[in-house]
């Protein structure tokens, strides 16, 4: 019987020590699979033309849901990190931690751009929020995020256009168990 790609991730899924190993999901080639799926799936038909991510895990996430929809790749850097070219910063909100990041893109997007953004997990919603700034400082359109795990607030989502997920974070359990 093959596993949805809800049920894949929770498979995969562990908590360490009060921390979240999302990285256990990239492990296996099919539980990979089964959650790149799952991303791209809700997006097929929106007329997405290129999906965006930050890194790390948004490079490889996106990169893959990218492969999947048959449109290009856009990076999202944060400071410090080599990119060539021209490009469009912005400051984020603080993130879970309290951490602020720079964040620069490739100036490449145009008006005909439809853009995704996949990330694994969203919990407020600020590195979000500041690509979505980014892609639409470049005339682009934001059409929203596919996330592994879903923890924004209502106030974020609503900001944020289409928002799909494998789960909500609630369905992971309790940390400390």
């Amino acid at each position: 019987m093959t596993q949805t790609p809800r049920e894949a991730f929770l498979a995969a899924f562990r908590w360490h020590s009060g921390h979240a190993d999302v990285w256990r999901a990239f492990e296996d080639g099919p539980t990979l699979a089964a959650v790149v799926q799952g991303l791209a799936e809700p997006w097929v038909e929106i007329g997405v033309t290129r999906v965006v991510g930050v890194e790390s895990r948004g490079f490889l996430l996106g990169g893959a849901v990218a492969i999947r929809l048959g449109v290009g790749f856009q990076a999202v850097r944060k400071a410090g990190a080599l990119f060539p070219g021209s490009k469009r910063t912005v400051s984020a909100a603080a993130d879970y931690r309290g951490t602020r990041h720079m964040l620069s893109m490739q100036d490449t997007l145009g008006r005909s751009d439809v853009i995704l953004m996949v990330d694994d997990w969203a919990e407020r919603g600020s590195q979000a929020l500041a690509v979505r700034e980014l892609v639409e400082q470049s005339g682009a359109t934001f059409a929203g995020v596919a996330l592994i795990v879903d923890q924004l607030p209502e106030k974020t989502r609503a900001l944020l256009g289409s928002v799909t997920s494998l789960v909500p974070a609630e369905a992971l359990g309790d940390p400390d168990d």
